[in-house]
């Protein structure tokens, strides 16, 4: 019997002792770097020809590894083979299927270091922010290992005397699994083990910045004991591959974590019905934000400032969750504008996530870099610029932390999703007023409200329009098994990453009536 779930510890950086054990995790990796990996379909690992080259954004000369290019002709290969797989996996017992999950969380958590550092190399990404992913992932596992054994506990029923009923859950069939880049160890582990969990099989493609550690967690599940065929790992463009594998009609589903405009194209795209298509397509999707941290006249004006330099931040602001509009009470505006400002000097540090010393590292790759300063130079049209704009020193895709203030709520840097070091701060009036710019976005996926006043908070708390709201707290880090994480609006469908009811948007219900 399994204990009750818990959230995975974070390590405390401050400490030598981890301190000395992240840096041999480094050195370890860095003798790895610039090997080749395949892709995997039914077990067999196959090489293409044409090759992903994986960079470190921090310093692009450094490759961390090439990765086979799966083609449009190996996408059949893969629903073939996780179809054949599907079979047999489907009925497997739960308590089997759990079993691989929590192996595979032990696996991870002995390794713990070592993937938070290929992180550090392919996304170069904060110590504190890699390891803190890594946790995530154990999270996702023991969290859905012990729903996948509630979901098949039979279902409380009204009967009649004549007839004995029963109602069941069964997974659905292949999956599609397309997780982002930012978070390539966590929400690539939970999106795919979550269906996996339910009895699904699938076939993942990971993203082109981060293949890698997408290779590295693959090669975990099949040491967990997941069989060849139940995930297939198919790396590719998303033109040729990406679009293949979501128009299959012998594909039942598709999890999607990524931006808007490629989450709207796969939902349009998947219910449309194949020649030979047997079924509605189910598609999970979280799209992004654009998130706001409301601060009230009364709030605790230090406090409301640490959470949004945290939030607007961490990992250079590359987090659907992250903080990009600041919008303030009048009468506080100055305040808070003044806070968040100099906090930000003073704490903020931009450098390459291997020192282990910086807050703000590069960001993921020079389209993105090109993008972000692009936004930056539009904000200095459309608001006032109080800190940063330039890039920052650094052989990668560094940019400086930066800060506007005076940003009319409808300036596209208020509304458009920057995912970077970027925060644009927004007057309102009253809170009224705060409520109704919060809400005007079409994206609703975390908010924050900093107020002492209960009626305000409690007015947000049914009003404000996002799937995570906080309360006197960052709009950052969701845990699992305990908020639960999925945007309403455009920033996705409402599944519920790490909550009581995700494994059943891979599954079905089904009642079984017997005469007696």
């Amino acid at each position: 019997m399994r204990g009750p779930f818990q959230n995975e510890p974070a390590l405390d950086f401050s400490l030598p002792e981890n301190r000395a054990a992240m840096r041999a995790a480094l050195e370890q990796v860095k003798s790895q770097l610039g090997q080749r990996y395949p892709i995997v379909i039914g077990g067999e690992r196959r090489e293409t020809g044409e090759w992903i080259r994986s960079v470190n954004p921090g310093n692009p000369d450094q490759v961390v590894g090439l990765v086979a290019k799966a083609r449009a002709a190996d996408v059949e290969d893969a629903v073939a083979a996780a179809e054949a797989a599907y079979q047999e996996w489907r009925r497997m017992p739960a308590s089997g299927r759990a079993s691989v999950l929590f192996r595979m969380a032990a696996i991870i958590r002995r390794r713990k270091l070592e993937l938070a550092a290929w992180m550090v190399y392919e996304l170069d990404k904060p110590w504190d922010e890699a390891e803190g992913e890594v946790c995530e992932a154990i999270d996702f596992l023991e969290w859905y290992g012990r729903q996948a054994l509630e979901v098949a506990q039979p279902v409380q029923l009204s009967h009649i005397p004549e007839e004995a009923v029963q109602l069941y859950w069964v997974p659905l069939g292949v999956g599609v699994i397309i997780p982002p880049w930012n978070f390539p160890c966590a929400i690539l582990t939970g999106m795919t083990m979550g269906p996996v969990a339910a009895g699904n099989t699938a076939i993942v493609k990971p993203a082109s910045n981060t293949p890698v550690i997408g290779y590295k967690m693959f090669e975990i599940m099949e040491e967990a004991g997941v069989p060849a065929g139940v995930v297939n790992f198919l790396p590719g463009s998303g033109a040729e591959v990406g679009d293949a594998l979501v128009d299959h009609p012998r594909v039942r589903f598709v999890n999607f974590t990524g931006s808007k405009d490629v989450g709207v194209r796969i939902y349009e795209r998947a219910a449309r019905v194949q020649p030979g298509q047997r079924w509605l397509k189910r598609v999970a999707a979280e799209m992004g934000g654009k998130d706001a941290i409301i601060v009230d006249a009364d709030a605790d004006l230090a406090d409301a400032a640490q959470g949004i330099v945290a939030s607007a931040f961490g990992f250079s602001g590359q987090k659907c969750s992250a903080c990009s509009r600041a919008i303030v009470h009048a009468d506080v505006y100055d305040e808070i504008v003044e806070r968040v400002v100099a906090l930000t000097r003073e704490t903020v540090k931009v450098g390459s996530g291997e020192s282990g010393e910086a807050t703000v590292c590069a960001v993921v790759d020079e389209k993105q870099y090109r993008t972000i300063l692009n936004y930056i130079e539009i904000g200095k049209q459309e608001g006032r610029l109080v800190l940063g704009g330039e890039p920052a020193e650094g052989p990668g895709y560094y940019i400086q932390p930066t800060i506007f203030a005076d940003v009319p709520a409808d300036a596209r840097i208020a509304c458009e999703e920057i995912f970077g070091p970027v925060l644009a701060i927004v007057k309102a009036k009253d809170f009224d007023e705060a409520l109704a710019i919060a809400n005007a976005s079409e994206y609703g996926l975390t908010g924050s409200v900093y107020s002492r006043n209960r009626a305000h908070l409690e007015r947000a708390r049914f009003e404000f329009e996002v799937g995570n709201l906080y309360l006197n707290r960052k709009c950052t880090a969701a845990l699992q098994g305990v908020h639960g994480f999925g945007g309403m609006k455009l920033s996705g469908t409402n599944t519920r990453a790490g909550g009581p009811d995700y494994l059943q948007h891979f599954m079905e219900l089904k009642s079984v009536g017997e005469r007696l």
